[in-house]
């Protein structure tokens, strides 16, 4: 029997070493979370949106030096 009070979870995405998965709470709002090695990054949906804007840009630049 499932338990309504527990989040459903989703994997985004998974390497060997890192995961990214999000859940979706009982009260309905979703959070992002990033497994790395041994550290876990826990996001609320604006702060998951301004890390993806950080990543672009990290990635932008890394590309234009490649």
């Amino acid at each position: 029997m499932s338990d309504s009070r527990e989040p459903k979870t989703q994997t985004m995405a998974e390497t060997e070493s890192y995961l990214a998965w999000q859940a979706e709470e009982p009260d309905g709002e979703v959070t992002y979370h990033l497994e790395l090695n041994n550290v876990t990054l826990h996001f609320f949906n604006e702060e998951w949106a301004e890390f993806l804007d950080l990543v672009r840009i990290l990635v932008r630049d890394a590309d234009k030096k490649a």
